[in-house]
């Protein structure tokens, strides 16, 4: 697959996650098997293999769009006891 596609779709993904601050990341780790920070962690690894250094925070701040601890006071929300329970029951799958 070309290059400039599998970029397009990222970016589409990255875009498309921005406006939906209302998804908390456990219900993405629940539904989908990853979450915001899986994506900056695969963007931060994909840096690394091509020799570019790369910080978490740097990472996640490409794909929240602001620092990680501003994100998450703005927009994350206690998770329910579902969803913790939900989690710790497939946390061998993350």
């Amino acid at each position: 697959m070309s290059k400039i596609l599998e970029a397009a779709a990222f970016r589409a993904l990255v875009a498309h996650l921005r406006t939906r601050t209302d998804v908390q990341n456990i219900e993405l780790m629940n539904l989908a098997g990853f979450c915001r920070n899986c994506l900056s962690r695969w963007y931060r690894e994909a840096a690394e293999a091509e020799g570019i250094a790369m910080s978490d925070a740097e990472a996640r701040e490409i794909v929240y769009g602001m620092p990680y601890k501003d994100w998450q006071a703005k927009y994350q929300t206690p998770a329910s006891k579902e969803q913790l329970a939900k989690i710790n029951e497939t946390k061998s799958d993350h």
